[in-house]
């Protein structure tokens, strides 16, 4: 027990000074810069040959306003980050190390809530979603209907071609709904619209290096915060491939996800 806990606290220590690097760099990057009240964030691993395409998709403006395209870097050893910074009015977060998905999430979520951003996109970097669908993603948060917007394969189009996948999405959606009371088609999807406040009260409560979106979802659902669907058009990754391993493995992890943090917030 002694020596998990230490590991613990060594692995702890080892991704706070990570972060602490990434940020420096950040700050030396853009000094004194203050992001839009909206900001759209893309996490991305190695994803050099899709992550310029979706950057070139991003719409100029959001319902007529400006906002902030942040690029989270999670580590790796291709061109994803320079290829971000090519991209003009994109700020780049960029990891020395990878720390996992759900870690440069928690980093896109505090950066947010202590620069007084308002609303947060949170989109693939692999071009499976088109950020054409952002303003209507926030239409339900800009209209104080929800605090946490869904983009739903299962009301949109989904145009992959795994079926185990898309029963995995059937199946957790089912789970999460009896464990929270909710009724969403869609609980496994990274293409969300989050209320920076309600963020802001759940940060803490957030532990998941990987499968985040399950974590989060139920927190917020749990301390009663208001979700609410869009129907998506959900693509074909455009390069590469999945991050997150076989389809057993990846259910698996993510079952582990879902039931620990329904357990620990019951």
């Amino acid at each position: 027990m002694v020596t998990t806990d230490l590991e613990k606290k060594r692995l702890a220590t080892l991704r706070s000074f990570a972060i602490d690097q990434a940020m420096a760099r950040f700050a030396t990057d853009y000094p004194n810069y203050q992001p839009h009240p909206i900001v759209a964030s893309i996490c991305a691993y190695e994803e050099e040959g899709a992550i310029g395409a979706v950057l070139d998709a991003m719409p100029d403006t959001i319902n007529g306003e400006p906002y902030t395209t942040l690029v989270v870097v999670d580590g790796g050893h291709d061109a994803t980050a320079q290829i971000a910074r090519a991209h003009p009015g994109v700020v780049v977060v960029e990891f020395p190390v990878n720390l996992g998905h759900g870690v440069a999430l928690q980093v896109t979520y505090r950066y947010c809530i202590d620069h007084a951003v308002r609303f947060v996109v949170t989109l693939d970097a692999d071009g499976q979603n088109d950020p054409a669908e952002i303003p209507q993603l926030l239409a339900p948060l800009l209209d104080d209907r929800a605090d946490f917007v869904v983009a739903s394969r299962r009301l949109g189009q989904d145009h992959t071609t795994d079926v185990i996948r898309k029963s995995g999405v059937r199946f957790f959606s089912f789970v999460m709904n009896r464990m929270t009371g909710a009724n969403l088609t869609d609980t496994s999807t990274g293409y969300r619209g989050l209320r920076v406040a309600m963020l802001a009260d759940v940060i803490d409560r957030l532990h998941q290096e990987q499968y985040q979106t399950a974590e989060l979802l139920i927190v917020c659902l749990k301390r009663g915060w208001r979700a609410a669907e869009v129907p998506t058009v959900w693509h074909p990754r455009q390069a590469g491939t999945t991050k997150k391993g076989s389809n057993w493995l990846f259910g698996l992890r993510y079952a582990r996800v879902v039931f620990g943090t329904w357990w620990r917030e019951r």
